[in-house]
């Protein structure tokens, strides 16, 4: 019913703990179900012929069920739990009713109940007799010594405003105690005036007998409760010998080896077995009670010092260097005068000693550790396989150096705040100085792909390796941290993008700064793409990763996000990475990265050089969002010189505008196969200068000697004098790289 299963979780909790109590003793027969559903079965119940010890612990295991449920004998009992230690049988009773409609007709589910359980009784310490309602009174009776027992109980209100949740003192609710010894009960419930007294009517009288601690009385009882709940019996063996008679030897006696047998308090008839001090486990089995390891538990041994285990018993002794007899309840143990006089100088010299060398361990520990850690994260960003590489190289004066975490430390002031000169989506950027006083740029990374470590190592030797002038050069690394620190050489002027869009700054840039910059750059990632022994991809070309030095010359930085290119592919299938604005679509599309996605970004570079406006920007209209394509319509709308930034325009510098404008459409192409190479833009722009510096030449040269072949997707350009040349690399024909033979 609703009042008992609200509590259902303690009962079943109280189970578990009985239960797990007997899983370590025997508590049936072998050959005997010692189980049925979810209840524990011990002897003397059991559910079978010759596994009870007679007709009163019959236990009718219903197997229909779900799980299966066993009931008293052959009755509707339904049993919950058996303990064997308190002889408690916990069951489930069913509630009297006496219901009438309004008007005074009785209701057909009115009932009078009769609870006989021959010779189980009814606890008197654990149940309450209990009556439910407005205009109700309910009789109990029953045997106590054979001798009949009446008793009951009245409950009155006026309305359900009068009752309190929680109190049974007659308002409502009503509650007796059981006699000692009562069984075979019946009980029956009454209204003494049809419940029609009532200022608000309700139906019924409810009478039951009820475990304490599975009810609390609440005001909505009083219109309903289901039928069932929880009732704890008392349980003795009769008709098995007198306890005070007794033996183990007996057949008959029903207490076996190392068992006792108690008397109830009640006066019931008959007896309960216990297992003797020191033993545990089921009493009513031939050997069920068994020498208990008292030692094994501190809460079961009285002992101080030293626990032994006896046959049913245990006894305590004392540590050597100390006297007595060892019991929490007797003398217990006590050291020797002289024992006192040791241990206090072994302390003594103890903590002398442990004072002197925690700290100097402590340190050693610490330096030891520290040690192991740099050790660790050398070898695990490569450090062993770099320091081979690099020694093949050592008779370069350029080759990169292995710094210590220390020797970076102390450069940027242990990295401090104050020393941040930039921030991006792979890293922080220090500034910092070396020993000798000279400025450096040191990049902390953010994370490492611990599975590229070998490429890595090759990325830092060819990188450290690239001697152009339009370069930031690559001085060493430290990999002795987490991540590995980047060292470059300082570059102090800022980026590109401060000077193009600062206003402030964007006037001192000049066109013709502005193509000398867009051309170094373009030789730069031509360099990277055809001059190097393994072709380098930037991946994150940006206005952000172009540094300035004093005169405005470009240094190309960051290569963080680079892929080494094998000779033997033209494409790579990679994790897109790059900048928003920059991002080759057909690379963002397929994942397929070339150098042509390089070339993408460039474009983008140099549309940012001609009109001044970034790569991305929300606030502009939809339309002007992206500078890709608003650029590009603003082409094909012949509306050029309406976006270009006003002081890079001059009378002489029209026709230059717009080649540039073109190449820069051109390297933007959505299909990067219709994109020139950068060398082909390198070329065209270095052609572009030559000409602007050399105005006298257009005049002399033939229109169509002077053509670009961009657009032919030629490697070279023809000039004047019919000779073929590259765009201006011939200081670095000499710098082949070596790369490993699986560099990424």
């Amino acid at each position: 019913m609703g009042v008992s299963y609200q509590l259902m979780l303690p009962h079943m909790l109280l189970t578990a703990a009985a239960t797990a109590a007997l899983v370590s003793h025997r508590i049936a027969e072998t050959v005997c179900e010692d189980r049925c559903g979810d209840v524990v079965i011990p002897y003397p119940f059991g559910t079978t012929t010759g596994c009870f010890l007679d007709d009163n612990f019959f236990i009718t295991c219903k197997k229909s069920s779900n799980p299966p449920q066993p009931f008293l004998r052959k009755s509707n009992i339904l049993v919950t739990n058996i303990s064997i230690n308190d002889g408690r049988l916990h069951v489930m009773s069913t509630a009297g009713r006496d219901c009438y409609r309004e008007g005074g007709e009785s209701d057909p589910i009115s009932t009078r109940r009769m609870f006989s359980l021959s010779e189980f009784t009814i606890s008197s310490t654990e149940n309450m007799f209990t009556v439910i309602g407005c205009d109700s009174y309910a009789y109990i009776e029953g045997y106590i010594r054979n001798r009949l027992y009446t008793s009951g109980c009245m409950s009155f209100c006026d309305k359900l405003d009068d009752v309190e949740n929680g109190t049974c003192a007659g308002t409502g609710c009503c509650q007796i105690e059981i006699p000692k010894g009562l069984k075979q009960i019946n009980y029956s419930a009454h209204s003494f005036d049809k419940h029609e007294s009532v200022l608000e009517f309700n139906p019924c009288t409810f009478a039951f007998v009820v475990e304490k601690t599975k009810f609390n009385f609440s005001s909505s009882y009083i219109w309903n409760i289901t039928e069932e709940v929880h009732t704890v019996l008392d349980w003795t063996v009769t008709d098995h010998g007198e306890c005070e008679n007794g033996s183990s030897s007996s057949m008959n006696y029903a207490c076996k080896e190392n068992a006792k047998c108690i008397v109830p308090e009640d006066g019931s008839p008959g007896y309960r077995c216990q297992c003797q001090p020191g033993y545990g486990g089921n009493p009513y089995l031939p050997n069920g009670c068994e020498d208990i390891d008292e030692c094994n538990d501190s809460r079961l041994h009285n002992c101080t010092h030293k626990c032994e285990n006896q046959v049913g018993n245990y006894t305590c002794s004392c540590r050597k260097g100390y006297h007595g007899d060892g019991r929490k309840d007797g003398t217990g143990c006590t050291l020797n005068q002289l024992s006192v006089i040791k241990v206090a100088l072994g302390v003594g010299i103890f903590f002398v000693v442990l004072l002197v060398s925690s700290s100097w361990l402590y340190l050693v520990l610490k330096r030891r550790k520290l040690m192991k850690l740099k050790q660790k994260f050398f070898q695990q960003n490569g450090g062993l396989l770099l320091q081979q590489q690099l020694s093949k190289r050592s008779t370069s004066s350029e080759t990169a150096k292995i710094f210590a975490a220390e020797e970076l430390k102390t450069a940027t002031n242990n990295y401090d705040e104050s020393r941040i000169i930039g921030r991006g989506g792979f890293g922080t950027v220090y500034k910092g100085f070396l020993a000798d006083n000279r400025p450096v740029a040191i990049k902390k990374s953010k994370i490492i792909d611990k599975s590229q470590t070998e490429q890595f190592v090759n990325e830092v030797v060819v990188l450290s390796q690239i001697n152009h002038r339009n370069v930031v050069r690559l001085l060493g690394c430290c990999l002795e941290t987490e991540v590995p620190l980047l060292v470059y050489e300082f570059v102090n002027n800022g980026t590109l993008f401060e000077h193009i869009h600062n206003k402030d700054k964007a006037p001192t840039i000049s066109w013709e700064n502005r193509l000398r910059i867009a051309a170094e750059t373009a030789g730069v990632l031509s360099y990277l793409h055809s001059a190097a022994a393994t072709p380098i991809i930037h991946r994150d070309v940006k206005s952000t990763n172009i540094l300035l030095d004093h005169n405005f010359t470009a240094k190309v930085s960051d290569f963080g996000a680079s892929k080494l290119v094998p000779i033997d592919e033209t494409q790579l299938s990679t994790m897109v990475q790059g900048t928003l604005g920059y991002l080759d679509p057909e690379y963002l599309h397929t994942s397929q990265l070339t150098e042509k996605s390089d070339v993408y970004s460039f474009g983008v570079v140099l549309a940012e050089l001609l009109t001044g406006k970034k790569a991305l920007l929300f606030e502009r209209p939809e339309e002007q969002r992206s500078l890709v394509k608003y650029f590009v319509t603003s082409l094909k709308e012949s509306c050029l010189f309406e976006i270009l930034e006003n002081h890079i325009v001059n009378d002489g510098n029209e026709e230059q505008l717009k080649e540039v404008a073109e190449l820069a459409k051109i390297c933007l192409n959505v299909k990067g196969e219709e994109r020139p190479t950068m060398r082909e833009v390198a070329m065209e722009l270095d052609g572009l200068r030559m000409m602007h510096k050399h105005s006298w030449v257009n005049a002399e040269l033939n229109p169509e000697e002077t053509e670009r072949l961009i657009y032919d997707n030629s490697d070279v350009y023809k000039y004047g004098d019919g000779s073929n040349t590259t765009a201006g690399y011939d200081s670095l024909k000499d710098h082949v790289l070596e790369v490993l033979d699986d560099g990424r």
